[in-house]
């Protein structure tokens, strides 16, 4: 590429970053010289290099130590391994420095691990940015040598999108009722339209998401992984949808695609699944008892974001509930590609969560007044002190709270936004 095509990039970024208003996030990225940011698409990660160059330049640092590229910018489209170094030459004829590294979305270059590990080892403070889950796999990790610290991104807590609409959520801060009701509304728009930051603040956001869904299924895992059964993705992303939150195993995924026309071979449909995890679309969650083969095969999955799921579901707000808990808990205690922090428990009986290193049970359920259901998801929270250690046990609820004793201590029932905000 020209370097003069460069310059203009690096000029032009500089200008946009400074004007852009974004609504801070407490990501920690301030405690390793070499960070790689990963999450799906629009969940924030170009906007946490704009607070961290923004902070930057407010301390006094200016852009002759800062160096920004998208690898999404239409004019980087021919851009090739051998050009990295062109990007350090083009920033020391304009400055004669040394630049921090701001590298957007890198994984659409090929073997840019390389040149990230010469960065860091030749002592550049680097930021990088993937909307690939391989971007943490072992393989990636071993070629960066140790070098990088992981971080991941989700799309806003509920605490962020009530900052991004100026709410407070203080315990004192609800006490009215004007500010209760204001508060609930907000969580209402927050379990039906998710949180990827760019969403937040629209009036009408499904356009939006749908646009978002359609960069990710036709950019991230049609085109990335050279898919020619568009149809029979499509079908398959559909009944993933409408299988979240229930363990389901790659036969009975298969079986549901040859049921609507849409067969492909086992092989094939793993792969699918595995492309999905790959562009952050789906989360998995493996059963904590299940053999080594049964916890990679038959597995719970949940979207990267409510607002996506809800373009599939018509009136399932216990299945959105319980996606948005999952991705509170994913946030909270990560979800690597192995995901060892956050299980579900299924033998005889089904418990939806369970932390091993917290001790910690959760049930999610819309509401316990129907008496069945509330027998159940007691039941279980019950059973489960019998086979796993268990501290604290929760039912999550739409807005019930309680407290119940059994022979195990207190199983405490709460309403999920009281437990996303203060908990």
């Amino acid at each position: 590429m020209d370097k003069q095509v460069f310059k203009q990039i690096i000029k032009d970024n500089q200008s946009e970053i400074e004007r852009y208003e974004v609504i801070s996030r407490n990501l920690d990225i301030d405690d390793f010289p070499c960070i790689v940011i990963v999450g799906v698409r629009r969940s924030g990660k170009s906007y946490t290099l704009f607070q961290k160059m923004q902070q930057l330049l407010k301390e006094g640092h200016k852009w002759d130590e800062m160096l920004y590229v998208n690898f999404e910018d239409e004019r980087m489209a021919d851009f090739s391994t051998e050009d990295f170094n062109k990007l350090l030459e083009c920033h020391g004829e304009m400055y004669g420095t040394r630049p921090m590294l701001f590298l957007d979305e890198i994984q659409n270059i090929d073997n840019w691990e390389k040149f990230a590990r010469r960065m860091a080892d030749t002592g550049h403070i680097v930021y990088l940015t993937g909307s690939n889950a391989k971007m943490l796999s072992g393989e990636i990790n071993t070629t960066l040598g140790g070098r990088y610290l992981v971080k991941e991104i989700y799309p806003y807590s509920f605490k962020e999108f009530l900052n991004a609409h100026h709410i407070p959520a203080g315990q004192m801060d609800i006490i009215g009722t004007e500010q209760r009701i204001n508060l609930m509304r907000h969580y209402e728009e927050y379990i039906h339209d998710g949180g990827l930051p760019a969403a937040a603040l629209l009036p009408v956001r499904t356009n939006y998401l749908n646009s978002v869904y359609q960069k990710i299924y036709l950019g991230d895992i049609i085109a990335r992984n050279k898919i020619t059964n568009v149809a029979g993705m499509r079908v398959l992303v559909r009944k993933m949808a409408e299988s979240v939150c229930r363990p389901i195993s790659y036969n009975r995924i298969n079986s549901l695609m040859s049921s609507v026309g849409g067969k492909l071979s086992l092989a094939t449909t793993i792969k699918y699944i595995e492309y999905c995890e790959d562009a952050w679309l789906l989360l998995r969650l493996k059963n904590y008892v299940s053999c080594l083969a049964d916890k990679e095969s038959n597995c719970k999955y949940y979207f990267i974001d409510n607002g996506i799921l809800r373009l599939f579901l018509i009136g399932k707000d216990s299945m959105l509930l319980e996606n948005m808990v999952a991705l509170h808990l994913f946030r909270k205690y990560g979800h690597d590609m192995e995901n060892d922090h956050v299980y579900f428990y299924n033998d005889g009986f089904e418990v939806d969560f369970y932390i091993p290193d917290e001790e910690l049970a959760i049930q999610v359920s819309y509401s316990l007044r129907d008496e069945e259901t509330r027998r159940r998801e007691l039941d279980a929270l019950k059973k489960l002190p019998n086979r796993l250690s268990c501290r604290r046990r929760l039912i999550l609820t739409y807005d019930e709270e309680e407290q119940i004793e059994d022979s195990h201590g207190l199983v405490e029932i709460m309403p999920c936004w009281k437990y996303f905000l203060w908990l």
